[in-house]
C-alpha cells in the first residue's frame, strides 16, 4: 500500500513542480477510516526557514488535539459560553491527535514536546540551528481522531461523512521573531504558515470528495477504495468534505469554481447560477481576483457566522423572497471564505481587516444591486409598521444598530482588539459591522474612491506575501490626501465614543451658521446635512478641530439641519443631531406611541406600550398595560409604569420605575445606576401594600470582558406601608423603613459557578448582617455538586414577632424582594413554594425562624441528569433558647436550575417524611414565570 503512494505521489510531483519553491511544502498520504472515524496520516514537511532569524525550533499546528478532553483551553471556552455538549460528550465523540513517529530525513527522531496547557500545538526542538533561507524536513506520522460536528460545525456527522477542518499538522505563522502560538477558541482563525500542499487521500469506493484543492489525479482500480490525489499552492487551510451522496453543487464563473451546498428548496439550479455568478462578478471586481481555482461555500461555514437578522425567520413567516435569502447567505459566505483563503495576515490579531473588507464588500454589494431593500423587508410595506422607525430603515442601516447596542451597554471593545478577546456578541455581530461601518465612514469621508483602489493594492499584495494590518494601513494613509491618523488612533484602536451636538445656531433666508460642540473631546469628521421635508438639499463635511470655529453654508431653503443624517459616522448618541431652522427656539419633540418595541427615532419622544398579566392569591390575575420608553438601544434615563387592575380583588394595582444610568468607559467600575420604583399589590386577602424602594447600584466588572466575574454594590432604602389585615396575627409593625447595603461577587460559567454576598440592614427596631457564599461545580463524571452556606447574625433586635427573623425554610420577605405567589400563606400550595434564601431548608422544621442568629449548610448532588438529591444542616439560635440543630434530605429534581424545580423531602428532623400523612403537603418547588429572568439563560453566553 505504501509504495503504491510512493508510485502516485511521484508522477503527481513531477507533473507539478513546475517552480522553485521559496515557502513550506506539505506532502500527505491519508487513509480514512469512517467507522472509526480516523486519519491516518504520513506526512513530509519541507520547512523553509524564510526570516532573518536563526531557528532551534519549529512550531507545528495541531488544533485537532483541542478537542481532546475537557481541560483544553477549547474546553474551557465552550463552558465561558455555558455550551454544555462538549463537557457531556462521550470519548468517543472527541477528537485528538496521536502522534507515531516524528523524524528527520535519516529516520532520526526529533525531540518534541506538547505543552500540558497547550495541547493544540506541538514544538520540535531541532538538533542544531536552522539559518536564515534553509530548509529542514520533517516526516511525521500520525493518527487524526475526528471530533463529531455537533461541536462546531466540523467533523463526523450523523450520516457517516466528515467535514473536515484543522485535521492535519501544519507550520504555524512566524512573525517578528517569533512563531505564533495559538489556542483552538472555535474563532475558525488558526495562524498557519502558507504552505504548498499535496496530498493523497484514500476512501472507500461508495463516498465522494468535495474540496477547495485541485485534482490532480485519481486511481480507482481497486474495488473497495480509491485514491484521490490534491494540490494547493500558497494555502493557510484547506477544506475537505467526505459524504456517501455529494451534495455540493459546482459553478463555474470564469477563472474559478464554486462548490456549494447552501440548503434552499425553492430556487432551482438557473436561479441559484444566476445569483451565484452575480455575487463572484463584484467580489472579483470590487475587491480583486481570488488567487486560486476552487472555492466550497458549505452550509457549515454559514451556520457559524449566519446573517443575524430577520432573514433567519422560518420561509413561511419570512419578510424576505428566497431569492433574496440564498443571495445573503451566499454573500456573506462566499466573502467570508474568499477573504480567509486570500489575505495572509494574523487571522486573529489583524481579524478587523477581514471583518471590515468582508461587511463592507457587503455594503457596496447592497447599494449597487437592492438599494431600496428595508430591514424588515416586506414587513416595512405593511401599514401596521409604517410608524415605527425599524421599518424606515434601509437594510445597510441596520448594522450600525447592532454595534450600537453594544456600546449603549458599555460592552464594545477596540476593534483593534485580538479576536480571542472580544465578548461573543462583538466577535460574531457587532465589532463585524463596526469594521464594515468604519471603512464605509472612511470611504464617504475620503470621496468614494481612496478606500476601495486600497482595499484592491491590499488584496494583491497579500497574493505575493505574508501581510499584516499595518500594511494596509500605510496603502490607506498613502492614497489619502488627508491626515487619517484620527482614523486608527479613535476608530480602530480605541473604545472612544463621539457625540457631537450642534450649538448656536443663526439663520438667514440664503445662508444658515453655526457651532459644534463635542460632548465627548474625541475628534473625528463628521457630515452636515441640510434638509427639506425629508430630501437632503446639501452635505458637507466639516473638521470640528476647535470648539470656537463658527460654520456657514448656503441654506438652499433647508427647513432643518442635522449631523450624521445617513448614520456615517459611529456616533453615540444622534437624538440631539438636529435643529430646525424654521423656529430656533427649543423645539419639543412630538410624542410618538408604538406598540411593544421599536428602535430609537432621534426626532420623537417615544412612549412605548404592551398589555400585561400578573397574578398572585390574592390580586388574582391581574391584566394591566405597560408604559415604558425603554426602545432596543439602551437610554440613560428610562420609566417604566405599570397601572393593572386586580380582578379577584377589584381594585387597582401596578408599578412603577424611573432610573438613570452613568456608564464609566475606562474603568472597572463602569455604571452607576439611580433608581426609585414603586409596587401597590395585596400582601393578604383583604390587605394591599406600598413599596418605595429608592436605590444606587454601583457595578464593577473586569479588565478582560470575557471574564464572567462580575461585582455591584447596591445601596437603597426601602419603605413599606402595609394595611391591617385579620388574616395577619404576627403582631409585626405594619409601617417600617429598611436601610439595605448589599456586595455580590459573582463569576459563572458552565463548569464552575461561584457567588458571594454580604447583606447589611438596619431599621429602626433591629439591624442584621448575613453573608452568603455558594458554588457549582460540574465534575469530570458529568455530575454536579452544589454548595452552599449562609450565616446572619442580628446586631440588635427589638421587635416582638418573627417578620424579621431569619427563615430557615422560606424567608418572610419584609423587603417585598421575592415573587412569592402567596406570600402570607402558611397552608395550601402556595405556602410550598421555595425560594432559595436565608436557611435554604426544604423541610418545615420547627423552629422555623431566628431572632438571634443563623448558620446552615445546603448541598446537593446530581446522579442523573437533573436527578439530585440533597442534604441540608445548620443551627438555629433564637434570644433566651439553646441552639437548635436542624437538618433535612431528599430528592430535587433540577429541571431548569433558578427557574424550575421541584424538591421531595425524605427524611429531617421530622423522621421519614416520605412516610407521614399528606406527603404532597410537604413538597417544594421553585418557579419563575418572568420572561426577563428566563431570556438571561439564553443570552447569557452572548454577553
Amino acid at each position: 500500500m505504501r509504495s503504491l503512494y510512493k508510485i502516485i505521489l511521484f508522477f503527481f510531483v513531477l507533473f507539478t513542480s513546475v517552480k522553485q519553491y521559496a515557502q513550506h511544502q506539505s506532502k500527505m498520504e491519508v487513509a480514512v477510516n469512517l467507522e472509526l472515524k480516523t486519519l491516518n496520516v504520513k506526512q513530509d514537511i519541507t520547512f523553509y526557514n524564510t526570516s532573518n532569524d536563526s531557528l532551534d525550533t519549529i512550531v507545528l499546528n495541531d488544533w485537532n488535539n483541542a478537542f481532546s478532553d475537557k481541560n483544553t483551553p477549547l474546553a474551557k471556552r465552550f463552558s465561558d459560553e455555558f455550551y454544555r455538549g462538549f463537557h457531556v460528550a462521550k470519548e468517543e465523540e472527541r477528537g485528538s491527535t496521536t502522534i507515531l513517529n516524528l523524524s528527520d530525513s535519516n529516520e532520526i527522531p526529533f525531540e518534541w514536546e506538547r505543552p500540558s496547557k497547550n495541547p493544540d500545538f506541538i514544538i520540535v526542538k531541532l538538533k542544531q540551528k536552522l539559518a536564515p533561507n534553509e530548509k529542514i524536513e520533517l516526516h511525521l506520522d500520525y493518527i487524526s481522531k475526528i471530533p463529531s460536528d455537533k461541536f462546531t460545525h466540523y467533523g463526523f456527522d450523523q450520516n457517516g461523512g466528515m467535514n473536515l477542518k484543522n485535521w492535519f499538522l501544519s507550520p504555524a505563522r512566524y512573525e517578528d521573531h517569533q512563531f505564533t502560538k495559538y489556542n483552538n477558541f472555535n474563532l475558525d482563525d488558526i495562524a498557519n504558515a502558507a504552505t504548498d500542499y499535496k496530498i493523497a487521500i484514500k476512501i472507500p469506493n461508495n463516498y465522494s470528495i468535495a474540496t477547495d484543492l485541485n485534482l490532480a489525479a485519481t486511481d480507482l482500480t481497486n474495488p473497495q477504495w480509491s485514491v484521490y490525489s490534491y494540490s494547493g499552492d500558497n494555502r493557510t487551510d484547506f477544506n475537505i468534505v467526505i459524504e456517501k451522496q455529494n451534495n455540493f453543487e459546482s459553478y463555474t464563473n470564469g477563472s474559478i469554481e464554486i462548490l456549494s451546498n447552501l440548503k434552499t428548496k425553492k430556487l432551482d439550479n438557473i436561479q441559484k447560477a444566476i445569483i451565484i455568478n452575480r455575487v463572484v462578478t463584484f467580489a472579483s471586481a470590487f475587491i480583486g481576483k481570488y488567487p486560486h481555482e476552487k472555492i466550497t461555500i458549505s452550509q457549515a461555514d454559514y451556520d457559524r457566522n449566519p446573517f443575524y437578522g430577520l432573514n433567519q425567520l422560518p420561509s413561511f413567516i419570512s419578510p424576505f423572497s428566497d431569492e433574496f435569502i440564498f443571495e445573503i447567505t451566499f454573500l456573506k459566505t462566499y466573502l467570508h471564505n474568499y477573504l480567509k483563503n486570500s489575505l495572509r495576515i494574523d487571522p486573529r490579531k489583524d481579524s478587523w481587516v477581514h471583518d471590515g473588507i468582508q461587511i463592507y464588500t457587503m455594503m457596496k454589494y447592497m447599494e449597487e444591486n437592492h438599494l431600496d431593500q428595508k430591514m424588515l423587508g416586506s414587513l416595512s410595506n405593511m401599514k401596521i409598521f409604517k410608524s415605527y422607525n425599524i421599518a424606515n430603515l434601509t437594510f445597510n442601516e441596520q448594522y450600525s444598530y447592532y454595534y450600537m447596542l453594544m456600546a449603549r451597554k458599555n460592552l464594545d471593545q477596540p476593534l483593534g482588539d485580538p479576536k480571542n478577546t472580544l465578548i461573543k456578541f462583538n466577535e460574531q455581530i457587532a465589532s463585524k459591522y463596526r469594521a464594515g461601518l468604519s471603512l464605509s465612514y472612511l470611504d464617504d469621508y475620503l470621496n468614494h474612491d481612496i478606500v476601495p483602489e486600497s482595499i484592491q493594492e491590499f488584496y494583491d499584495l497579500n497574493k505575493k506575501q505574508q501581510a499584516d494590518r499595518s500594511d494596509f494601513e500605510k496603502i490607506l494613509t498613502k492614497k489619502s490626501p488627508k491626515d487619517i491618523n484620527w482614523f486608527f488612533k479613535t476608530i480602530i484602536d480605541s473604545r472612544d465614543i463621539i457625540d457631537y451636538k450642534f450649538s448656536h445656531v443663526s439663520r438667514t433666508k440664503d445662508s444658515v451658521q453655526f457651532s459644534i460642540k463635542n460632548k465627548t473631546g474625541i475628534y473625528a469628521p463628521i457630515p452636515v446635512y441640510g434638509i427639506k421635508k425629508n430630501e437632503v438639499v446639501f452635505k458637507n463635511w466639516i473638521e470640528p478641530k476647535n470648539t470656537d470655529t463658527v460654520y456657514t453654508f448656503e441654506r438652499k431653503n433647508a427647513d432643518k439641519i442635522v449631523l450624521n443624517y445617513d448614520n456615517e459616522v459611529p456616533e453615540y448618541n444622534l437624538r440631539n443631531n438636529w435643529k430646525s431652522l424654521k423656529s430656533l427656539a427649543i423645539t419639543n419633540r412630538p410624542i410618538k406611541f408604538n406598540f411593544a418595541k421599536d428602535l430609537e427615532d432621534p426626532y420623537y419622544n417615544q412612549i412605548l406600550y404592551i398589555p400585561t398579566l400578573t397574578y398572585n392569591y390574592y390580586d388574582g390575575f391581574t391584566p394591566g398595560i405597560r408604559f415604558h420608553n425603554k426602545t432596543i438601544l439602551d437610554k440613560p434615563f428610562t420609566f417604566d409604569i405599570n397601572p393593572a387592575y386586580s380582578i379577584k380583588a377589584g381594585t387597582l394595582s401596578g408599578s412603577s420605575a424611573f432610573s438613570l444610568n452613568h456608564y464609566y468607559r475606562n474603568s472597572t467600575f463602569y455604571n452607576v445606576r439611580y433608581s426609585i420604583s414603586q409596587n401597590y399589590y395585596h400582601y393578604a386577602p383583604d390587605a394591599t401594600y406600598l413599596r418605595l424602594n429608592p436605590m444606587v447600584q454601583l457595578r464593577i466588572r473586569e479588565e478582560n470582558f470575557r471574564d464572567n466575574r462580575k461585582q455591584l454594590i447596591l445601596l437603597r432604602q426601602v419603605i413599606v406601608n402595609r394595611e391591617a389585615s385579620q388574616f395577619i396575627t404576627d403582631n409585626s409593625k405594619p409601617n417600617y423603613s429598611v436601610f439595605n447595603a448589599r456586595y455580590v461577587n459573582t463569576k459563572t460559567e458552565l463548569v464552575d459557578h461561584f457567588n458571594f454576598m454580604s447583606d447589611v440592614q438596619f431599621s429602626g427596631d433591629f439591624g442584621k448582617i448575613s453573608g452568603e457564599v455558594e458554588y457549582r461545580r460540574l465534575l469530570e463524571n458529568n455530575h454536579k455538586l452544589n454548595l452552599r452556606l449562609f450565616a446572619g447574625s442580628f446586631i440588635y433586635n427589638t421587635t416582638n414577632s418573627d417578620y424579621f427573623s431569619f427563615g430557615l425554610d422560606r424567608p418572610t420577605d419584609y423587603l417585598f424582594d421575592y415573587n412569592f405567589l402567596g406570600r402570607s400563606e402558611s397552608t395550601g400550595i402556595f405556602s410550598q413554594q421555595y425560594v432559595i434564601a436565608e436557611g435554604g431548608f426544604k423541610s418545615k422544621i420547627e423552629p422555623r425562624y431566628a431572632n438571634q442568629w443563623m448558620a446552615t449548610l445546603n448541598a446537593s448532588y446530581a446522579l442523573w441528569n437533573w436527578v439530585e438529591v440533597y442534604g441540608d444542616l445548620g443551627f438555629v439560635k433564637n434570644k433566651h433558647l439553646k441552639s437548635d440543630f436542624a437538618y433535612d434530605s431528599g430528592v430535587r429534581l433540577n429541571l431548569v436550575p433558578d427557574y424550575f424545580e421541584l424538591y421531595f423531602p425524605v427524611y429531617s428532623n421530622n423522621g421519614w417524611e416520605i412516610s407521614q400523612p399528606k406527603y404532597s403537603e410537604k413538597i417544594r418547588f421553585v418557579v419563575t414565570f418572568a420572561p426577563r429572568t428566563l431570556v438571561t439563560l439564553f443570552t447569557r453566553k452572548w454577553f
